[in-house]
């Protein structure tokens, strides 16, 4: 399953990307994430390459960069949530400090993802109390920000992470 494929809920926007990391397990309660993607309060980032991204319908996607990011509320976040400018659904993340990944939300992914074998949740300093975590909820998978596992390093742990070469068309 190393080629993802994903869409607006319109149809307007088509996208493929390569993923090694496409197990989604983390729920990010940050505002952006919970404010622009998180009906249920949070957001499910994928991991994708960046370069491996095809598009269709690129002139019907509009790019959103959050301001008022950490304590300066004039701080604009370099990271680009793409969207569909008809729908508002949101497709994926791309953030020039890391241009090697493109991060994609399973909401957008058609292609049928495994189940999580454990989910984490992160960035819960931000999170709203309406926004409950589910009641076995393990508390070691519980991060008021960052964990210290990323994407990949997840993956790798719970023998998830895609070794094979790529090649296999989307």
């Amino acid at each position: 399953m190393p080629h993802l494929k994903g869409s607006c809920h319109c149809g307007a926007v088509r996208f493929s990307v390569f993923s090694r990391a496409a197990v989604p397990y983390m729920r990010c309660y940050c505002s952006i994430c919970r404010k622009t993607a998180g009906g249920g309060g949070y957001a499910i980032n994928l991991s994708g390459e960046a370069a491996s991204l095809t598009l269709e319908g690129k002139e019907h996607i509009t790019v959103y960069q959050a301001k008022g990011v950490g304590s300066d509320p004039e701080v604009v976040s370099p990271a680009r949530r793409h969207f569909c400018k008809h729908c508002g659904s949101a497709l994926y993340v791309f953030d020039p400090r890391w241009p090697d990944l493109l991060h994609p939300f399973a909401s957008a992914i058609d292609t049928p993802l495994p189940k999580a074998p454990e989910s984490v949740f992160i960035m819960l300093d931000a999170k709203p109390a309406w926004a409950g975590l589910p009641r076995d909820a393990d508390p070691d998978s519980c991060h008021d920000a960052y964990p210290e596992l990323s994407l990949e390093d997840w993956h790798r742990a719970h023998g998830l992470f895609d070794e094979s070469d790529g090649e296999a068309s989307p």
